[in-house]
């Protein structure tokens, strides 16, 4: 289709006791993280809204870019969503556990973090403990991969980086920063829950797992729970339903026949996009890909 440009969104940028921080950003890698596709994104992005919704938020690369006054974030990957809520409450206890795991990252101390999960005494870690972990794993695993097994523990070999970042002081505190002076409301559950309170006016973006474009592609990895043809089909009935609210709607995912089928009809502009994606476990499978912007045609007037 012929793509149709909504607005360039500068209308939650800043605001009054916030001033807008290029420094909040994605904290960790992430497979079909969204920094590099977010001037094509913010093209999408209606001219006002009254709230923001991003039900798979991942690495947050669009919520950072928009730091909205009022938002909603969800996920259903529990350590993500510890990471977030931790970086919220314990910035600093966070960094120090950080740096003690960068000074001692090797090979040998990769696993032993990484085996934690395997064992009981995983339970006992605390919060801050776990998000420290996770990071640490993020930033020194292979390709930056967040996977897990059936039994949701971290499988990704190490990647033998040399003297990698586990985190950025400047980065956590902006994000902290963020998370605490604007209005963010952090979930952990089904997407659909999480716009659950959506009202006419605010605005929703999804960024679900992507739908396979081939047998072969297909990853599923991210969480122990899959994301099959029918939550894709689930999704595009609650993205009718929001619309019928009155919300803005935008979504991403693959260029597959399946999603152009579920949004071919006439709420729907389908716009093909190129993504870089760096992230992949086979080497020849990386870079320029075509990728979907869906969203709803018409824009809520009266907020």
């Amino acid at each position: 289709m012929q793509e149709q440009v909504i607005a360039r969104s500068s209308t939650h940028q800043g605001g009054k006791g916030y001033s807008y921080n290029p420094l909040a950003q994605p904290f960790l890698k992430w497979a079909g993280g969204k920094r590099q596709l977010v001037p094509a994104i913010k093209k999408y992005i209606p001219r006002k809204y009254t709230q923001y919704h991003e039900p798979f938020v991942g690495a947050g690369a669009v919520l950072f870019s928009l730091q909205p006054a009022r938002s909603i974030i969800n996920d259903t990957n529990q350590e993500l969503i510890n990471c977030y809520e931790v970086i919220r409450d314990h910035p600093d206890e966070l960094l120090s556990l950080c740096v003690n795991h960068e000074k001692n990252n090797s090979k040998e101390y990769y696993y032993k973090l990484r085996s934690q999960d395997r064992h009981d005494k995983f339970q006992e870690l605390s919060p801050i403990e776990r998000a420290a972990r996770i990071i640490y794993l993020n930033k020194t695993c292979f390709n930056g991969l967040f996977r897990v097994n059936s039994q949701g523990q971290f499988n990704v070999p190490y990647g033998d980086y040399v003297n990698p970042t586990i985190a950025d002081p400047a980065i956590v505190n902006a994000v902290s920063a963020f998370l605490n002076q604007r209005s963010v409301k952090i979930c952990r559950g089904d997407f659909s829950e999480a716009v659950s309170t959506a009202k006419k006016g605010s605005f929703v973006y999804f960024d679900p797992p992507y739908h396979p474009i081939s047998d072969t592609s297909s990853f599923t990895g991210y969480s122990m729970d899959g994301f099959g043809s029918h939550e894709q089909e689930r999704l595009k009935l609650l993205c009718d339903n929001l619309s019928d609210r009155g919300c803005q709607v935008l979504i991403s995912n693959s260029n597959a026949p399946l999603i152009r089928e579920l949004y071919s009809d006439f709420r729907y502009e389908i716009v093909e996009v190129k993504a870089s994606r760096a992230i992949n476990s086979v080497g020849a499978k990386r870079g320029k890909v075509g990728e979907l912007l869906i969203y709803n045609k018409y824009e809520c007037k009266s907020i």
